[in-house]
């Protein structure tokens, strides 16, 4: 057991939360019951993932998506009160870490792509490592296209959708930033990717691809971004002697 203010204050120091300039809260959201025993996480606080949570006796919910963001209607009313009224009526806990669970250099959803795809982690494009958000690594042979792309599909248990830029070059050195951040690929052609890896695409990206003659694999939001939380929940876990269960709500986008 221990207490819910011991166990926020130290994954906000492990995952340097205040360093973060974010679109949401970091930390706790939604306070409960003060002692936790039962963590469970998922990637996004979803109706379904509360249910899940009640069900099994949580005390705690950990996700990468909470709520509170940035431009969201205030009121709390209709999908948003309904959640968390749940979490109220059962005394549960709502953790969430965006930006600071994307970047962190051992935990973070990328070092766990990362790790997930065989990449050889040598940087960032955009800060310090465990800052940054654009990972920068090598493949351990070159690669076609097609191949990395089995290869994620793979790993991940869904096809990305891949844009090849125009003459199929191999793949020898690629950048990484799980979730939405499709924007980021001109990031990733300055750093001197052959590749970028993330989870969603805009219209705009394929044209971006071609004309930078960067290849592009959209790998899913919700499928490259469901480690990070698993990688944290398995160290509170560790460091504090409770149970821990993840779990996955699909979701194909």
């Amino acid at each position: 057991m221990i207490l819910r203010n011991d166990l926020v204050r130290a994954c906000d120091t492990l995952l340097a939360a205040a360093a973060f300039k974010d679109y949401t809260v970091n930390g706790l959201q939604v306070a409960g019951r003060e002692e936790v025993r039962r963590v469970m996480s998922g990637v996004t606080a979803c109706q379904a993932l509360l249910d899940e949570a009640v069900a099994w006796g949580a005390d705690l919910l950990l996700v990468h998506h909470g709520y509170f963001w940035k431009n969201e209607p205030v009121p709390i009313t209709g999908i948003k009160q309904q959640r968390i009224r749940t979490l109220l009526l059962n005394d549960i806990n709502l953790l969430a870490y965006h930006l600071p669970l994307d970047a962190h250099a051992e935990l973070g959803n990328n070092a766990e792509l990362g790790r997930l795809l065989g990449f050889q982690v040598d940087g960032c494009a955009d800060g310090e490592l465990g800052q940054g958000l654009v990972w920068l690594g090598g493949l351990p042979q070159a690669a076609t296209p097609a191949a990395l792309a089995r290869q994620v599909g793979e790993r991940l248990g869904r096809e990305p959708l891949l844009i090849e830029a125009p003459g199929g070059h191999a793949i020898r050195r690629v950048a990484w930033c799980t979730g939405g951040a499709q924007d980021m690929i001109t990031q990733a052609w300055e750093a001197g990717a052959d590749a970028f890896v993330s989870g969603e695409i805009s219209e705009r990206t394929t044209h971006l691809a071609r004309e930078l003659g960067i290849h592009y694999l959209a790998a899913g939001h919700h499928a490259t971004e469901r480690y990070g939380v698993q990688a944290l929940g398995a160290w509170i876990a560790r460091e504090f002697g409770v149970e821990h269960r993840f779990v996955d709500i699909d979701n194909p986008a």
